[in-house]
């Protein structure tokens, strides 16, 4: 089971982060193809600024056309100075236009004329191999009169897909560094998860196999003590009677391990049965009032009603009101007083619990709910126990689909409130 379980929460993750990688896969191509028509545009500005600087006859313009037509009557160069001369300021001319234009990015260009006649070509060319896309500018103005033909100044870049994705690198890189330290956190969360759980169940393993070894002493001493009871003499009597008393506390020590690992690891055993729970109700408060009546404490209880029809497992509830009772009674200031209400309120059934003892702090409240927890003042516990009690109490109310509450003041008292569904036949009525 909780290898399936695993599994399934391995697999939930694993499309969680499959899904994710699609969805920013998604995201990037749409970032890409965004880039792409950004880059255009800017393209398109560019070439319409270079277009018109080359439209009319100025320096550099006079230059390129002296270049193209191989003439060196102006200038004291030969003509192929003039032209690397002009292949340099033609660069740097149309880097500083894209520059202006926001493209900075390799580039190379082609000067050249429609019946392929080659003019002018970049200082710094790609390699034949590489992928490149072309933006071919048509040239008006001064140099197709001077040439009188039609002139094409062609732009290259590099395959401008690693340009776009370094200019998104500011949210791929951020994503995918998420995504691993997701990765990470829940594969780190999983292991120390089952660890734990590892743990918890080789320690209730280890103590229910503990408490399953003490039953066969403890049966032994019982048996021990039937005999001495019926074959000892009278004036042993109290120390027999005190030897029994000690070991049904043990004994209910042990049976209280033992259901709560079976609350905990086994809530199929859990079975609920439709009863009127009222009869055996009434049992636990009568069986706690001779006790009140041994240890001279004060015990009262008001059964509101006929009937509580419920679904429950009456062994573990009445076990739960009894250890709500027992916490009653050893957490109890100097003259204890214990009372135990039933009734009925908006289609439950609610059972309170209260005394007069030392209470309990805002802090501890829910503390006192978990397994081994067990209220101290400093670093001594004044009263008894093993921090089980209210643990088994809260398991055994969550399988009768209830809840239960604590409302305590230090000094003043605690009330224990137990709420449980009736069924609905019964609410309804």
């Amino acid at each position: 089971m909780i290898l399936s379980q695993r599994k399934l929460y391995i697999a939930v993750f694993i499309v969680a982060i499959l899904g994710l990688f699609i969805v920013q896969f998604q995201y990037l191509k749409i970032g890409l193809n965004l880039a792409k028509v950004q880059f255009n545009k800017k393209i398109a500005v560019a070439g319409e600024n270079i277009k018109l600087d080359l439209a009319s006859e100025n320096q550099l313009s006079f230059l390129i056309g002296q270049a193209a037509i191989k003439s060196d009557s102006y200038f004291k160069l030969s003509v192929d100075s003039i032209q690397d001369a002009s292949r340099y300021f033609l660069n740097d001319f149309i880097t500083y236009r894209l520059s202006k234009n926001g493209i900075e990015t390799d580039f190379t260009y082609r000067l050249y004329t429609r019946d392929s006649a080659f003019y002018l070509k970049s200082p710094v060319n790609f390699k034949s191999k590489e992928k490149t896309n072309s933006y071919p500018i048509e040239l008006e103005g001064y140099l197709p009169k001077l040439l009188e033909k039609n002139i094409i100044l062609e732009l290259q870049f590099k395959d401008l897909n690693s340009h776009f994705l370094n200019q998104l690198n500011g949210l791929t890189i951020p994503s995918l560094l998420f995504i691993i330290i997701i990765i990470i956190i829940f594969i780190w969360v999983l292991k120390s998860f089952y660890w734990q759980r590892r743990v918890i169940t080789t320690t209730n393993q280890f103590i229910n196999n503990l408490t399953h070894e003490l039953k066969t002493p403890l049966f032994s001493i019982s048996l021990a003590s039937k005999i001495l009871e019926e074959q000892g003499e009278p004036s042993n009597k109290p120390i027999i009677d005190i030897i029994k008393k000690q070991l049904n506390r043990l004994n209910q020590h042990v049976d209280k391990v033992l259901e709560l690992g079976k609350l905990e690891f086994q809530k199929k055993t859990f079975i609920l049965k439709k009863i009127d729970f009222k009869p055996q109700l009434v049992s636990v408060c009568s069986d706690f009032l001779d006790l009140a009546k041994l240890d001279n404490f004060e015990f009262s209880y008001e059964l509101q009603g006929d009937k509580y029809f419920i679904n429950a497992e009456v062994t573990h509830l009445e076990n739960a009101i009894n250890n709500i009772l027992d916490n009653a009674r050893k957490y109890v200031s100097d003259q204890p007083k214990i009372e135990l209400k039933a009734f009925v309120e908006h289609k439950n059934l609610m059972i309170q619990v209260s005394d007069n003892g030392i209470g309990i702090n805002s802090e501890e409240k829910q503390l006192v709910f978990k397994k081994y927890y067990r209220i101290s003042n400093g670093n001594l516990h004044k009263t008894k126990g093993y921090g089980l009690g209210l643990s088994y109490v809260k398991e055994v109310v969550k399988n009768h689909k209830g809840k239960v509450k604590i409302e305590s003041e230090l000094n003043k008292g605690t009330t224990v409130k137990i709420t449980i569904p009736l069924l609905k036949t019964y609410g309804n009525s």
